[in-house]
């Protein structure tokens, strides 16, 4: 791309100052103009904001073409919506709802913005790695599908969001190697929230950025400075305008121009005051002050250089003011602050406007008016959507007999709806270095792990066949969680951003789950669709120990919006709802609860390696009839045992006492047990299995909701219904923290003991560990008698 002719930059920036005026305007009139009603600040970022009108205005009215995805600074959400309302793609009734209940979100959202938006940010460090691996699943369908028109994946993040680790995560993932696609433009205005950044680490993040294979480039000089730097005898204020403590340089902005040359000069070289004298301070402190992330010229010249890097990732160091253009230009405390109504009013008059035309876009017939329309029809996005042509099965047939863990038979059912030919090309699977010890090895016997170019292997293996090339359908990571949901969820919007549906599924440590959870929810939040499995969990994984035995994921699957927390005990009850989810991941109808649908996008999948006797669940489908019970399981219970057909008859005549014995995953074989013991003195003990305690207590939460909003008496969950067919006391058993299932007697209104893992565990067998932690047999049955009691 070649540079800016005079009339080319003149209306560009024009344009870039009209986002500027918008962008802090629309904070101003959110903080001082729209009624308070609470009292809070609504807050916004003018500074930060202003550090970024220069990048963005060099994308998105010259650089991008319609296909490329961006990624915007969280704190430059109001630049990102004023250049959709000046592109005509946002009403302008918007301008004045920043930070309001249907309005203009506080960071851009792919989900609550009314704008288009490709990448939701709020999250540091997730905005920037969003992009990457969207462009590794970009990469990914291009070697299964064919190839996609050409995107650039763009990040423009903050220089402080460079502190996150999950981003060094994503760099140094061999999974994010070669991608020439994408470009990250750092923000380096050398500030954060707190203060001036004392010292600068370019030289670190290059080196690390180097090491990891990327290209590092710098627009850290404007066009005025660099013609500076060009004349005789300027290597020692070049070399001290590079040296100059960065405290010390900030300060520069806030002072008027007969300040700045004792200021800059503070510490310098001799020589520089020399050859700086041939400038008055109005022209020094244009040139000091002149740094490349604020030239357009500049800025499109080096996104140009990146451009011709094809075979790698590119970051851009553009150096910024925070507060460029106000009148708290380089304040260390200006991350949040607000400029004045008097500034406000100087700023709007210094542009031209006034307050009847504030608001305005530029005048039709005007060049700005013109480059904005065009802009427009430029990048306007091709819309698409492509299904996915498949019949999906109800169940994959798998082995439902003997003894079985949850685990083999995730493993084993994808394997076999992997054998379908309509329904293989569309998945993929991704796993933190532990695809094998997840049970993803009989589908990467069958579909390969996917690498751009095919690998010679040098090991053979009869057991696992790793074959690396373009047509495998596993993506092998680095042991990082945070990248595993990162991906998973870019993997989950594949049909958005390169027009092709994938059926995702992910397989983790249960108890790491927690390590990725920021980028767990981000994904969800995005809108992603895709399955995760969290296996081996609990105090189950006994030998192990207390650091890998989770009990507080049960609570992330139910309480994370838009997801669904799966944790069934049997081997057909798994293969039904596996089935289910896949479905649902991939668009087709389904006979779940229809209500249930359009807020279900995750299914977190809660497995175990403990092996437990099917023949319970076989008995209940025998009682109940297939049908019935499989929709019974897919919304979440069903009554395993009937506690009226194994129960003692009382002989004095009165009432046997009932009891409920309600229970998720690994722990039925002693709630069984215990059922019977309590049958055995004559009380009739239910076994509820609960399948899915996410959509349990969701069909709960809505009856309660819809009888709040219209004023009626709240209904009884049909979910819940065929389970607890009578009113009796309950006792809640799970692997897991006891609050996970404590609900469930509030839902019922009836009085409930939860029984479950409050403290961390510790190495042992499964027997030990469940008699210490209240988890066997005989605590079951004192929690029954504890919960009888308390129904008087």
């Amino acid at each position: 791309m070649t540079g800016l002719i005079s009339t080319e930059l003149q209306v560009l920036e024009k344009v870039e100052k009209r986002l500027l005026w918008l962008a802090v305007r629309m904070i101003d009139h959110a903080n001082r103009e729209r009624p308070n009603r609470d009292g809070l600040k609504v807050g916004g970022h003018q500074a930060s904001s202003a550090s970024m009108v220069s990048i963005m205005t060099a994308l998105y009215f010259r650089f991008l073409n319609s296909e490329d995805l961006v990624s915007v600074k969280p704190h430059a959400s109001p630049v990102f919506h004023a250049i959709q309302y000046l592109l005509g793609n946002l009403d302008k009734k918007y301008l004045t709802q920043l930070r309001s209940a249907g309005g203009l979100q506080s960071y851009p959202s792919r989900t609550k913005d009314p704008d288009e938006v490709d990448f939701s940010t709020g999250s540091v460090g997730l905005g920037a790695t969003a992009p990457l691996f969207s462009a590794v699943t970009r990469r990914y369908i291009d070697s299964h599908f064919g190839s996609r028109p050409n995107s650039r994946f763009i990040a423009i993040i903050g220089d402080a969001e460079l502190d996150e680790g999950n981003i060094w995560e994503a760099v140094a993932d061999p999974a994010t190697d070669g991608l020439g696609n994408v470009m990250w433009i750092v923000d380096f205005n050398r500030q954060s929230l707190d203060r001036v950044i004392p010292g600068v680490r370019i030289v670190q993040w290059r080196a690390q950025f180097e090491a990891a294979g990327w290209h590092v480039a710098e627009t850290k000089y404007g066009s005025r400075l660099t013609e500076v730097f060009s004349q005789t005898g300027s290597e020692g204020f070049r070399s001290w305008f590079d040296e100059i403590p960065n405290e010390q340089y900030q300060s520069l902005f806030a002072l008027k121009p007969s300040e700045v040359r004792a200021r800059f000069l503070t510490g310098a070289p001799e020589g520089v005051a020399e050859f700086l004298e041939r400038f008055n301070d109005e022209e020094l402190f244009k040139v000091v002050t002149d740094l490349g992330g604020h030239d357009l010229n500049s800025l499109l010249e080096t996104f140009s250089e990146c451009d011709l890097v094809t075979d790698r990732p590119s970051v851009v160091f553009a150096y910024t003011v925070k507060g460029w253009g106000l009148p708290i230009a380089g304040d260390p405390r200006n991350h949040s602050a607000q400029i004045s109504e008097k500034q406000i009013e100087e700023l709007r008059s210094s542009l031209g406007l006034n307050t009847e035309n504030e608001w305005e876009v530029f005048a039709p017939d005007s060049q700005e008016g013109e480059l904005c329309r065009n802009r427009k029809s430029e990048l306007q996005r091709e819309k698409s959507q492509i299904e996915i042509d498949a019949d999906f099965p109800i169940a994959t047939g798998v082995k439902s007999s003997g003894s079985l863990s949850t685990q083999e038979v995730f493993g084993r059912a994808l394997n076999e709806i992997s054998r379908d030919d309509k329904i293989r090309p569309f998945l993929v699977t991704t796993a933190p270095d532990v695809a094998t010890s997840t049970n993803l090895g009989g589908f990467i016997n069958r579909t390969g792990v996917y690498n751009p170019k095919d690998l010679r292997r040098w090991n053979e293996d009869s057991i696992l066949k790793w074959i690396e090339g373009p047509t495998g359908q596993h993506i092998e990571l680095g042991i990082s969680e945070m990248n595993l949901f990162t991906l998973l969820g870019q993997l989950g919007l594949s049909a958005d951003h390169s027009r092709q549906p994938l059926i995702p599924i992910g397989t983790v440590y249960d108890p790491f789950v927690l390590r990725g959870l920021d980028a767990f929810i981000y994904s969800v939040y995005s809108g992603a669709k895709f399955i995760v499995a969290g296996t081996p969990s609990g105090l189950t994984l006994a030998p192990e120990g207390g650091a890998h035995q989770s009990t507080l994921t049960p609570s992330v699957g139910m309480e994370l919006p838009g997801v669904v927390l799966m944790e069934p005990a049997y081997a057909q009850a798994l293969d039904w709802l596996f089935c289910d989810a896949i479905a649902h991941v991939a668009g087709a109808k389904s006979d779940t609860t229809p209500d249930l649908r359009p807020t279900e996008l995750a299914f977190y999948f809660r497995l175990t390696t403990r092996s437990i006797d099917q023949s319970p669940f076989a008995q209940a489908r025998e009682r109940l009839g297939e049908a019935l019970l499989r929709s019974q399981v897919l919304a979440g219970a069903y009554r395993l045992v009937d506690g009226r057909f194994q129960s003692q008859q009382t002989t004095d005549g009165t009432t046997a006492p009932v009891v409920h014995l309600v229970a998720a995953g690994a722990v039925m074989p002693e709630v069984l047990v215990a059922a019977k013991e309590l049958a055995a003195e004559g009380v009739i003990a239910h076994v509820v299995d609960i399948t899915s305690p996410g959509r349990l207590y969701g069909s709960w939460q809505r009856t309660l909701k819809q009888g709040i909003r219209t004023a009626r008496t709240p209904s009884f969950p049909g979910a819940l219904r065929p389970a607890f067919s009578e009113r009796a006391p309950i006792v809640s058993v799970h692997d897991g923290a006891s609050h996970g299932l404590a609900w469930i007697g509030s839902a019922l209104g009836m009085p409930q003991v939860a029984m479950g893992v409050d403290s961390f565990g510790q190495s042992g067998n499964i027997e030990d560990l469940y008699k210490m932690y209240d988890l066997d047999s005989g605590s079951i049955v004192n929690g029954a008698l504890a919960a009888l009691s308390l129904d008087v």
